[in-house]
């Protein structure tokens, strides 16, 4: 139904002519994405993820393997050999995916809390959002631990700046310290998405000492929680229990919110996930600049793959991931049928999902055509 795939020297070919085209042409590409995102949103109204009035951004890195010799692919921190992309992804929140905002290609070696890396992708990220969420309380970013230094933290609470913010800390020794000092009172209960407490697992906020030379505002939650069976235990953990720790700049929220909303960052792992199915599981070229432009090409699928279900699906279907979108809707046989001149798309009867295409097709039908 799609017309004939491109074959792999077209390919190539494109990509070598904008790797050529240097900057001009991923601005070009990401300018391109940001006005297309936009209109979505506008569009899909309550499915869209801003529609509680806030848009959280993930950041993580993803280590990409190379098993022959690219530019820039050097040994990881995992003692593996290939490249160590770090990317950001907007949260739909659980009812939904996940769309990718940046993509920055590294070398193998680069460092996991480079605080320069972690600002440009942010900036690529604010880039792709409308311009009201380009600044302002409204956007949280979060990351893992490898986003908590004093130069990361200090570029996101900037005057003029003032984003929402939630990032995971390294459990220094003056942290363990403090969790160590804090009463048993003070401990709350964690909770589950549903609002059921969670088995095991406590929040409390530690202050002091700890919050020296950190952006003014800055809360430091730690949590404990004991670990799954056949966990080793850290140096840094206490009486038998796993300690965690993130800062975040939110006062309006509770503790026990605050540590749910910043666990629910795990979520960006399935974006990973969804990536790597969708072409990066390697990157096939040699140089970066042809590997960057690979990049925004994965990046471009990923939207088309978070666009579609936003717009066409719900309930679990708008949560399927590549693979299963691909098995269940995109290899559904049909036939274009033509009668009383005019062009009818029919399905096979028997498959198990055809009310699910049908239906999509249906709530497509009732967007404004964008022109």
């Amino acid at each position: 139904m799609f017309g004939p795939v491109a074959s792999d020297p077209t390919v190539s070919r494109l990509i070598d002519t904008l790797a050529a085209a240097g900057p001009k042409a991923l601005h070009a590409i990401r300018a391109t994405r940001a006005e297309a995102r936009e209109h979505v949103w506008n569009v899909a109204k309550n499915a869209a993820p801003d529609a509680s009035g806030q848009v959280v951004v993930d950041l993580d890195g993803v280590l990409v393997l190379a098993h022959s010799e690219k530019q820039d692919a050097t040994a990881t921190w995992k003692k593996t050999f290939g490249h160590h992309p770090l990317m950001a992804f907007v949260d739909h929140g659980s009812d939904g995916s996940g769309e990718p905002v940046a993509g920055l290609l590294r070398p193998g070696n680069a460092g996991s809390n480079t605080a320069a890396d972690h600002i440009t992708t942010a900036q690529l990220a604010l880039a792709q959002l409308p311009k009201k969420y380009r600044r302002g309380r409204r956007t949280l970013i979060r990351t893992d631990s490898g986003g908590g230094t004093h130069e990361f933290t200090a570029w996101l609470a900037q005057r003029g700046r003032w984003l929402s913010y939630s990032v995971g800390m390294t459990i220094t020794e003056q942290i363990h310290q403090a969790v160590l000092k804090v009463p048993a009172t003070a401990w709350t209960a964690a909770i589950e998405p549903g609002g059921e407490i969670r088995d095991g697992a406590w929040a409390a906020e530690i202050t002091g000492d700890c919050l020296k030379g950190w952006p003014k505002g800055m809360r430091l939650i730690v949590r404990k929680e004991r670990p799954h069976p056949g966990a080793q235990l850290r140096i840094t953990d206490a009486d038998g229990l796993r300690l965690t720790c993130f800062a975040t700049n939110t006062t309006d929220m509770p503790i026990a919110a605050l540590e749910l909303r910043h666990r629910q960052r795990a979520r960006a792992e399935d974006r990973i996930r969804a990536a790597r199915a969708t072409g990066l599981r390697n990157l096939p070229l040699y140089d970066t600049a042809q590997n960057q432009i690979w990049l925004e090409i994965v990046q471009l699928a990923l939207d088309l793959l978070a666009w579609m279900p936003m717009l066409a699906l719900t309930g679990k279907p708008r949560r399927w991931e590549p693979r299963r979108l691909r098995l269940r809707l995109f290899s559904a046989a049909a036939q274009i049928i033509t009668t009383a001149r005019r062009r009818h798309l029919r399905f096979a009867h028997h498959w198990p999902w055809t009310d699910v295409i049908t239906y999509a097709l249906a709530r497509l039908e009732t967007l404004p055509n964008p022109g």
